[in-house]
């Protein structure tokens, strides 16, 4: 059995993740972003219904957590690519289990 005090500290490191990777669109960016290397453009295409403000805000905050690289190119127009870091790559494991997760749960959704 768990003590209170060991209970919070096994939320805090999962409210951390939450605080870095939760929201509606942090997820997607990321999943997009593990596919391939993509421009802002490309990634406002490929995450449907995303805002370029709110893309904007979401690639700043996952840049300043150290889960993706911006990478300015001098050329006319400015060229910005977004890539994972290897920090960012760390996820994949966790992604693949959500993913794994929520598949099940669709089936068990629709077979009751």
């Amino acid at each position: 059995m768990y003590t209170p005090t060991e209970c919070k500290k096994f939320i805090l490191p999962v409210r951390d993740v939450i605080d870095i990777i939760g929201g509606k669109w942090k997820l997607p960016i990321i999943i997009a972003l593990s596919f391939k290397i993509h421009r802002f453009k490309e990634l406002e295409r490929q995450i449907e219904g995303i805002t370029p403000r709110m893309l904007s805000k979401e690639l700043k905050e996952l840049e300043i957590n150290g889960l993706i690289n911006r990478e300015v190119f001098n050329t006319m127009p400015v060229a910005v690519e977004y890539s994972l870091t290897d920090y960012g790559k760390s996820l994949d494991k966790v992604i693949e289990t959500m993913r794994d997760w929520g598949l099940a749960h669709r089936n068990k959704i629709r077979n009751e």
